[in-house]
């Protein structure tokens, strides 16, 4: 895959697939572009050409000397990509902390933007539950990858869809959930992040979407992004945080909805 090289040194690595207008994918933490958009991908592909990094810390994107994140520095690597296209402003949807990546993409290089859809994402950090959960995950990082994998597996899904699993594929969606040094350096900044103030600079249009059963980012954070955002729209679906493996179709048509 081709790299990139960001304002802060990152050799960026990001691919393409599909042909049509760009459009710009953010995975979000602990995972990479592949993982988090394999099922999304092939229904936006037909008819967009879609870009797909993976930022410090994923795929094979290195961390920055020293370990650190700051989502100004996410921002910027993913700008860098969509520079390095020279082919003038593009969609950008991201999930998770993709959704804050790309909501500061959108206010800190607003020339690179055209519209911009946030999945599953949120703007503070003040809210004690959702620190506890992500603090305790950040914790098992460390400290036990058996119970880190099966814990983040049960939260980030609804009841009903890991019900529906045989035993057999639970455990693999459990395995591929990995403690690595750069999922650790993304929990860190999971746990920090605040976006609040840029918010009001993001003049793109804008489709934010909530998952009605996430337990990772409550939707009430969701809602907080529409509601600071100036002329957003605002979807919802019954799902778990992992909405990209748990609706894929249904989350392909509200972003092909919104951008046609």
């Amino acid at each position: 895959m081709p790299t990139t090289t960001a304002p802060d040194g990152t050799a960026v690595d990001h691919r393409t697939t599909g042909s049509g207008p760009g459009l710009l994918l953010v995975h979000g933490s602990t995972s990479d572009s592949a993982a988090n958009f394999g099922l999304l991908a092939p229904h936006l592909s037909a008819d967009r050409t879609l870009i797909l990094p993976d930022y410090a810390g994923s795929g094979r994107t290195p961390l920055p000397p020293g370990g650190e994140l700051a989502v100004e520095d996410l921002a910027a690597q993913m700008a860098a990509v969509l520079e390095a296209r020279a082919e003038g402003p593009v969609d950008v949807a991201g999930a998770s902390l993709g959704a804050v990546v790309a909501a500061a993409l959108a206010a800190d290089h607003p020339h690179l933007v055209k519209r911009l859809v946030l999945i599953v994402g949120w703007a503070r950090n003040d809210d004690p539950r959702q620190a506890m959960a992500l603090g305790l995950w950040r914790h098992l990082a460390d400290t036990d990858p058996w119970a880190y994998q099966r814990y983040i597996t049960l939260l980030a899904h609804s009841p009903d869809h890991l019900a529906g699993l045989d035993g057999a594929r639970l455990e693999a969606l459990a395995a591929a959930a990995l403690p690595t040094e750069g999922a650790r350096r993304q929990l860190d900044l999971d746990l920090v992040v605040d976006i609040r103030d840029r918010l009001p600079r993001i003049g793109a249009p804008t489709l934010v979407v909530g998952a009605s059963r996430d337990q990772v980012i409550p939707v009430a954070h969701a809602r907080e992004l529409h509601a600071g955002i100036a002329g957003s729209r605002y979807a919802e679906l019954d799902s778990g945080h992992n909405v990209l493996l748990e609706q894929p179709e249904k989350l392909a048509g509200l972003i092909r909805d919104f951008l046609d």
